[in-house]
């Protein structure tokens, strides 16, 4: 058994979600805060069969795709001790992070 643990902007999770149970995987939703641009962020939980790990992979890629966005980043002013005035900077929001885990045993209790 695996545990896939993914991380995905607020904005793709509950299709994510909906796309996972409606294909017959468990999920479990933890509501995260991103550290780069602070804006929140959804963790999902998914217990796979070994054999189902790609097809759960395939799914989060297909729905969750990057994007471009623009964001605030504070900029310090010349000439003007501690003072900052935000400017527009263009990231890449979006996607997925995945991290595998092999799981050792696991009950439902």
């Amino acid at each position: 058994m695996k545990l896939i643990i993914t991380v995905v902007q607020d904005e793709d999770a509950q299709k994510l979600i909906s796309t996972l149970m409606n294909e017959g995987f468990g999920v479990t939703k933890l509501a995260t805060t991103g550290g780069f641009l602070r804006a929140g962020n959804t963790t999902l939980l998914i217990g796979v069969d070994e054999e189902k790990l790609d097809d759960a992979i395939g799914i989060i890629e297909k729905v969750c795709k990057s994007r471009r966005q623009v964001a605030t980043s504070p900029s310090p002013v010349a000439g003007a001790a501690g003072m900052y005035v935000p400017y527009p900077v263009e990231v890449t929001v979006g996607g997925a992070t995945v991290f595998v885990l092999d799981v050792e045993k696991f009950l439902k209790l």
